[in-house]
């Protein structure tokens, strides 16, 4: 079955698949995009089966599935509390790129080497390129539904959620508070797109480790953010602090695997 789809033009495919999908979505009745939303999200969804095909479409729509799922739990609670997502959790541009830039440049970086536009040296300090952008990829997406599902099972269930810099008791939905149940469900979801990432071959097993760690790392990172600089900055609002995030998440794998490269050789 891949083999066909492989043997096919991938933009066709590409734009055929995509066109009829956001057609479903435009006509469901539970929106999980905005319109804006929606015609980003296939722009976006193109460019990942062009150059990274079916394996990282897979990648990009675990995990807007599992994070739109995980958006709405508790829903009506966070409503009430006023701590829930705007528009009820449906998605516009500013979220499509908030979470996907990171991994939508790597996927860029793949598309462009793979087409010949850029030959690697030899000699070149990186090993393997390619690999190293496609855990970045994986990195990207795996801590990106880590802090999402963090986020929002923290703030349906955590019991205790405190404040990352002081540890202090805060509200929940306070800008970079944590809880236990939280913090738990964020790294089994990061481990969860990690290991579709290497299901369909995008990453080694060794990369589903750093793809995790570097989510963890980055997840928390992003809750410092949130409690020291998001509240002093303008700009920095939740779509920015989601780009450092993943870009974070991103480089930290990539970091992890150039490491551990260097020390076994």
């Amino acid at each position: 079955m891949s083999s066909l789809i492989d043997s096919v033009n991938p933009w066709l495919v590409a734009v055929g698949l995509n066109t009829i999908l956001l057609g479903l979505a435009w006509i469901a009745p539970k929106k999980l995009l905005t319109p804006a939303g929606l015609f980003h999200a296939w722009f976006l969804a193109i460019l990942i089966w062009v150059t990274l095909g079916w394996q990282g479409y897979a990648v990009v729509m675990f995990y807007f599935l599992v994070g739109s799922g995980v958006t709405r739990i508790g829903m009506a609670q966070k409503e009430a509390e006023g701590i829930a997502e705007k528009r009820s959790g449906a998605r516009g541009p500013e979220n499509v790129w908030g979470s996907a830039l990171t991994g939508a440049l790597c996927a860029l970086g793949v598309g462009i080497i793979n087409s010949g536009f850029i030959i690697p040296s030899s000699q070149s300090l990186v090993p393997n390129p390619q690999s190293l952008l496609l855990l970045g990829y994986v990195a990207s997406f795996s801590t990106k539904l880590a802090d999402t599902t963090a986020s929002e099972v923290g703030k349906a269930y955590g019991k205790s959620t405190f404040l990352i810099t002081t540890l202090q008791p805060v509200p929940r939905g306070t800008e970079g508070a944590v809880s236990l149940e939280g913090t738990l469900a964020g790294i089994v979801a990061s481990v969860a797109i990690a290991f579709v990432g290497w299901g369909v071959g995008l990453i080694d097993l060794l990369g589903v480790v750093w793809c995790v760690v570097a989510a963890f790392i980055a997840t928390n990172l992003e809750s410092v953010i949130g409690a020291t600089l998001q509240s002093k900055y303008n700009w920095l609002t939740n779509e920015v602090v989601n780009i450092f995030n993943t870009l974070i998440g991103a480089i930290a794998a990539v970091l992890l695997a150039w490491t551990w490269i260097s020390i076994i050789k």
